[in-house]
């Protein structure tokens, strides 16, 4: 997404003037309305070899109110927003605030791609109207949030809500990218209102369709997200519907030129007579929407003959056809809720895709603390009936984190304790479930997530098995990849067990083609040749000591971490394994509880290259909240917000971590070895930040008061990055005169 960084910088730059520090602001700049101007950079300093920008502030409580639409009224957070009207469609323009609901993740690079013929799985999310804790962009302090994480076995994710223009809010785009699922919004017209707006802008001539057309595409290739769902729920007049299908074409046309494996797909509503009338199937009186664009979403009251008479009307594209399916079950469906399998049995029986709307029935309808379970249970009813996809790129690195938990915890070091919900702070989750050994089905191995622990984030992957007295080891497959191998990679795992157990777990692979694959520092485990277990280092390669300093040491927390070191010439890495195995000479069944906290697959080569430097971080909009008395014996304390941006190419991280760090006078903040450590804030996805009511102390006439915002890069190969090399940015304040 590195050009749509750029696009924010540049809306920043004209919202604001210049947006590094070295040009300082001109003193003739426009001030625009509901903006403070970005403060002036007072010097620049040295600490450490890295240069950082000091920013000076005169305490004011009177400051030009933030855009509402951006922020939240009782919070002032930044939040994903949707547009409710044609005239605020045509009116969008990027703003610097809009560049807090960029996408950081591209959508990553899938087997099967979206393209194939295979039938596919779309997700309909439609959730209490939409916008719920998720349109918090930098996260949300709350429990039992609605969580989605079966990302391998869906293709296409929808965000759905009745507002007319869904933008995605970030959080799900970041989570759908980096499992290659593809992201839609919706744009949906209904009632009287509805029929109002399509009539002013289809059933006018071409330039009023692609007006809007142009708009929605540049919307989502500005939000990163790759394309949309077209709800026309009213009635067209005959001018308007006639209009219809060109512009589907000339949506689908521009869409595609523009947002790589971009979709438009039409939901099965109106017909070519204008006319509001639901067919449950793609039939001769809805084709010509369907020939418009790149797929249907039938309505959700089909039976079998519907399927059947679909067949001659799809023709080679049964896979762009998505038959609907509510898992509420409300009206004459097939099968919903925990009978929703019924309905994918019938689709898949005649080839279609399908489309899931509201599988977050499981949250909405059940009990919050049964929903883990409940929605294991429910994805695993519909398994066999959902084709899975691979992943096809490195690095590969997982945490398991959910994106919430109970706690912050940063590589088994607690961070911040208390609820948190950051769908962006996903990362790639595996296949779930139960797996047994083919035999008799004795030995077998569960996976689950949970918030109990967590190595790094908010949970960790929990896996319960047992291992039958007549074999060594059961396995469990945690990922489907398609990686052309570098030479030489490196892997490492971060485990731990629960209670007393001489069980061992170690990585697995398995490569496609072992007669052309050569490899080292590995053990073949079967026949064909195609699934190795690497030897685990007892020291890290010295070039990757930096990286990989404790290899085989037990770590914080009780984790223990294993590394590898393999070379593979010629490869196609296609499963991650995970094997537990019986302690030699035992003869009995051996059950086991380990928790999981990292996996990592890296290119080696790819650790030795410097990373870039977070440069040019500046401090802008700044508004006070007034003193509040301290307690006994303690100075009074203010509020402070602030946006912060910086320079950075995001292809390199998978986020940021904003700290701060505060003291009294004007002084750079120095860390006491082994004493001081900054305040971790937040995390950011885009290369900005919004800081909210910070508590720092309040100053006397005459005196300064410091605060220094710290940028921490986490690069994609998944380790720390040192101090010296984050971004850092100080404001002084002072009490006015």
């Amino acid at each position: 997404m590195e050009a749509s960084a750029v696009l924010t910088r540049e809306a920043a730059r004209r919202q604001q003037g210049p947006a590094t520090p070295q040009t300082g602001m001109q003193q003739g700049s426009e001030r625009l309305p509901g903006r403070r101007r970005r403060r002036r950079p007072e010097r620049r300093i040295k600490e450490d070899q890295e240069e950082e920008a000091v920013f000076r502030e005169v305490v004011s409580f009177h400051s030009d109110p933030l855009p509402a639409r951006y922020y939240d009224k009782d919070t002032s957070k930044p939040i994903s927003f949707y547009l409710s009207s044609l005239e605020e469609l045509l009116a969008w323009t990027p703003l610097m605030e809009d560049g807090f609901n960029v996408a950081l993740e591209p959508l990553e690079c899938r087997q099967p791609p979206l393209s194939s013929p295979r039938a596919r799985t779309l997700l309909c999310h439609d959730m209490a109207g939409g916008y719920l804790e998720d349109r918090f962009i930098q996260g949300s302090e709350v429990q039992n949030s609605y969580s989605f994480y079966h990302w391998q076995y869906i293709d296409i994710f929808v965000y759905f809500s009745h507002h007319t223009v869904t933008i995605p809010p970030v959080g799900w785009t970041n989570a759908a990218h980096r499992h290659g699922v593809c992201i839609l919004g919706t744009f949906i017209t209904e009632w009287n209102n509805g029929g109002r707006l399509c009539e002013a802008f289809l059933a006018g001539d071409e330039r009023s369709y692609q007006a809007v057309a142009d708009q929605l595409v540049r919307i989502a290739q500005f939000f990163g997200f790759d394309g949309w769902l077209i709800n026309i729920e009213n009635s067209l007049s005959l001018a308007a519907v006639g209009n219809t299908p060109p512009f589907l074409r000339y949506l689908t046309t521009q869409l595609h030129q523009q947002v790589p494996g971009g979709l438009v797909l039409w939901y099965d509503s109106v017909v070519q007579s204008g006319q509001l009338k639901w067919q449950d199937e793609l039939n001769e009186q809805n084709r010509i929407f369907f020939d418009s664009c790149d797929g249907f979403f039938t309505n959700y009251n089909w039976r079998e003959e519907h399927l059947q008479r679909m067949l001659g009307q799809a023709g080679e594209r049964l896979a762009d056809v998505y038959v609907g399916v509510d898992v509420f079950a409300r009206g004459n469906v097939v099968g919903g809720q925990f009978d929703t399998d019924k309905s994918l049995e019938l689709i898949r029986k005649h080839g279609f895709s399908a489309a899931l709307f509201a599988p977050g029935w499981v949250y909405e309808c059940l009990e919050k603390s049964d929903f883990f379970q409940n929605q294991d249970k429910f994805w695993s009813l519909l398994e066999r009936y959902l084709p899975t996809h691979s992943i096809c790129s490195l690095p590969f690195v997982t945490s398991f984190c959910l994106g919430m938990g109970t706690r912050r915890v940063c590589y088994g070091k607690e961070q911040v304790v208390g609820p948190w919900y950051h769908p962006s702070a996903q990362e790639m989750q595996p296949f779930f479930g139960e797996h047994k050994l083919a035999e008799d089905g004795r030995g077998w191995v569960k996976t689950h997530c949970c918030l109990a622990d967590s190595w790094h984030g908010g949970s960790s992957l929990l896996l319960r098995g047992v291992i039958p007295p007549e074999v060594g080891n059961v396995a469990v497959r945690l990922f489907s990849l398609q990686v052309p191998v570098p030479p030489k990679i490196f892997l490492s795992l971060v485990y731990k067990f629960e209670g007393t157990t001489n069980v061992r777990v170690a990585l697995e692979l398995t490569t496609e083609d072992a007669s052309s694959c050569h490899i080292g520092s590995i053990s073949v485990l079967n026949e064909t040749g195609s699934r190795h277990s690497p030897r685990p280092l007892r020291v890290p390669p010295s070039k990757l000591a930096r990286w990989a300093g404790r290899c085989g040491q037990q770590l914080s927390g009780g984790w223990i971490q294993r590394c590898y070191e393999t070379n593979l010439h010629g490869c196609l890495l296609q499963d991650l394994f995970v094997n537990f195995s019986r302690p030699p000479g035992s003869q009995v069944e051996e059950s086991f509880i380990c928790r999981l906290g990292e996996i990592q697959v890296v290119d080696a080569n790819s650790l030795l290259a410097p990373l870039p430097h977070v440069q040019n971080v500046t401090i802008s909009q700044v508004c006070w909240l007034p003193p509040t008395s301290g307690s006994e014996g303690l100075p009074a304390q203010l509020g402070l917000s602030c946006t912060l941006h910086w320079s950075y190419l995001l292809r390199h991280v998978r986020g940021f971590r904003i700290h701060s760090w505060q003291t009294t006078g004007s002084s750079p903040i120095r860390e006491p070895p082994g004493l001081e450590k900054p305040t971790f804030l937040g995390l950011a996805f885009v290369n900005q930040y919004r800081v909210v009511n910070l508590v720092v102390e309040a100053t006397r006439p005459g005196q300064d008061g410091r605060v220094e915002f710290l940028v921490e890069p986490v690069p994609k190969e998944g380790f720390l990055v040192p101090q010296a090399e984050w971004g850092r940015a100080a404001l002084i304040y002072s009490a006015p005169q």
